[in-house]
Order: C-alpha cells, then structure tokens, then sequence
C-alpha cells in the first residue's frame, strides 16, 4: 500500500489534540525543570573526548516520561521512535536528532539513584509547593500503601525478592513493600515520603512522617495507641501535635452514637490522604514495584511522589506561572 505524503511527513489534514499532548503539555508548564535540572547539573557528565552527552534536560523530560507511563527502558528507547508527541515533549527531532538507547536511558536512572537526587528533587518539589502556599504545615494526615512484588521464583537467583516481605490485610497476605506517606491537611499534597519492606507496621513509622512543626495529626486505627485517643485530657508539659485516631471498638462494649459519629467526620478529612494513592497506582500505574531492591524501588517512588504533587497542583500551579 502507498503511503501519503501526509503520512510520511507528520501533517495532518485534521488534527485532534489527544489526552496525551495534553497532559504533556500541561505537565511542561508545572515541572520546575530549570530547579530540577540545577540539582542534577553538578554530577551529570559534561563533553568530552568521546561521545558528546545528551542535554540535561532531555534525558530528565525522558525519564519523567518513564514515570508516567511506566516504560522500561528498552521500551522507553522503541517508544521515543514510535510516538512523535514523547519525542516533542523530549525535545527531539528523529530527523535530526540522535535518540537515547536504553542504556543512555539506564545510565542516566542509575545516576540519579547513586546520588540519590530522587530524594532531593522531592525535597525541591515540596519546597515549591510550600511557596506557593500549597503545603501550610498546620496538619499531617498520615497513610501506608501496599505495592506488590512478585512472588516467583523463576529467576536466577531461584527465591523471591529478600528485600520484600508479606503483609496481611483484610484477612489476604500481600507480598512487596509499603510506601508511607504524610500528607498537609490543607490540599492532600505529600511533603513527606517512607520506603519499607511489607511486614514493617503503619504504627512504627507515624513519627517519621510528621515534620514537626503540626498542630494535628490524622490516621487511620493503625495508628492507635492509648495517647492518641481524641478525646484524651493532655497534659500541659506534653509536646507534639495532637493526635486524631477513630475510636476503636472495646472489648465487651460497642462505640457509642457519638464517637461513631466522630469516627465519620475524621474519615472525611482523612480521605485526602487517598488521593496521592490513586494518583501513583490509577494515573501512573504504580501497582507494581519495578525493581528487586528496596531502595531502588524507594527512589522510583521519591520521582513518583514529586510528580504526583506536581499534577494534583497542576490547576493552581498554571495559573501562578
């Protein structure tokens, strides 16, 4: 079959701005890439003898693009041939650029992951929001989430991850890792980040998420302790936020109508903490953890968490740039 020239050539007679283009172009409005890349600049290789390096910013365009989309490299490499839009977004021209292989791909990850840079651009993203008044500090609502490994066995190594380990919920054991997370109770953004094997409770982590400067801390009945009940006189010489965990069920007494109804409004606010969730498992499909390894997979997740702030300010953020 002979192909037209508008085929052969990109144009288009009619052309329709897809779901993709535009979420690539809202997202290069509202990633700081000058912030970003500033961060990354003193440890990325500069031109040498040999082979000339890709731009800073290309291979970063390039690795968010893993993140949204969950390539690997291998397929991150086919799809910056395949699909103009990536190319666009990356800043290539198939015409008159070279394009990253997988390994300039994988070098580049590796890169970030040994100066752990994921961490800090998490820190830069969190710092962003804070200016713009996005992350107030006055509450934290704290959350775990369970991200599956594989449990097989047929690899090289014949055993599963050891780094991994199973968690129970809901009567089902998961087997992976869990992504903590505190979120400011002011727009559900997550200014704090935690990697840890399955097995590690929700109840151990509370204090590592809060930042220290809170008034109130939320969690789900995980988080229960005598000293976090609501309704419990603290004394004057006790420091920290306060503490708002539902009420648990006695043993031998039923909750009574009030405290059932509290229960309902700390739901209410606590649901903000679901909302970067859904955004990293629904939106960047992250059900699945990409690499053997905790802290591989806690540097995915740092890069995740900062994208995932960064689209659910994309609204308020365009309109300040």
């Amino acid at each position: 079959m002979q192909r037209s020239f508008a085929e052969v050539d990109g144009f288009r007679k009619q052309h329709k701005v897809t779901r993709r283009e535009a979420f690539l172009e809202q997202m290069a409005c509202v990633v700081p890439w000058r912030r970003l890349e500033a961060l990354i600049a003193p440890h990325y290789p500069v031109a040498g003898r040999g082979r000339r390096p890709y731009p800073l910013g290309v291979m970063l365009r390039v690795h968010f693009l893993q993140h949204w989309y969950g390539y690997s490299d291998p397929a991150m490499e086919e799809a910056l041939h395949d699909i103009p839009v990536l190319r666009r977004f990356a800043g290539l021209d198939a015409g008159t650029s070279r394009l990253p292989d997988e390994t300039t791909i994988l070098n580049f990850r590796h890169l970030l992951e040994a100066h752990e840079l994921a961490q800090t651009m998490f820190q830069e993203v969190v710092h962003l929001l804070a200016e713009q008044g996005l992350i107030l500090r006055e509450g934290t609502i704290v959350d775990a989430t369970l991200i599956a490994a594989s449990p097989s066995t047929k690899n090289r190594a014949h055993q599963r991850d050891p780094e991994m380990t199973s968690s129970k919920k809901a009567n089902q054991w998961h087997f992976g890792m869990k992504a903590h997370i505190g979120v400011d109770t002011a727009h559900g953004l997550v200014h704090t980040m935690v990697a840890t094997t399955g097995r590690v409770s929700d109840y151990s982590v509370a204090e590592t998420l809060l930042h220290g400067e809170e008034v109130s801390a939320h969690g789900d009945r995980g988080y229960y302790d005598r000293s976090r009940e609501p309704d419990r006189q603290r004394g004057e010489d006790e420091v920290g936020p306060r503490w708002f965990v539902p009420f648990k069920r006695q043993r031998g007494c039923d909750t009574t109508h009030e405290q059932k109804r509290l229960n309902r409004i700390m739901a209410e606010l606590r649901a903000a903490v679901e909302h970067p969730f859904r955004v990293l498992k629904r939106q960047f499909g992250h059900a699945r953890v990409r690499y053997r390894g905790l802290f591989k997979n806690e540097q995915h997740l740092f890069s995740q968490f900062a994208l995932v702030n960064l689209y659910m300010a994309r609204h308020v953020l365009t309109q300040a740039g």
